[in-house]
């Protein structure tokens, strides 16, 4: 079995549910890994940033779904407040 690379974003590192997701789908995979390192770190803060385990699951089904469509970055967000 080989170990898939997944690169991180600039202020947050992947969180496992979403790592999981990713690596789940090699199209996916190489899609996000093609992404420069802040809009990794916006899917990531997009992510992270909702309250509830069923919206979290939602954000994690939509970032694999939307990267497959060819999206770059979370659609209608303002954005990581952390970078």
């Amino acid at each position: 079995m080989t170990k898939k690379i997944i690169a991180t974003g600039v202020a947050h590192k992947v969180p496992t549910d979403l790592q999981k997701a990713l690596t789940s789908n090699q199209d996916v995979l190489a899609k996000w890994n093609n992404l420069t390192a802040l809009a990794r770190n916006e899917w990531i803060c997009w992510t992270i940033s909702v309250k509830k385990p069923e919206t979290r699951r939602d954000h994690i089904e939509r970032v694999c779904s939307e990267l497959k469509e060819g999206k770059r970055r979370p659609c209608c967000w303002p954005g990581c407040p952390h970078r």
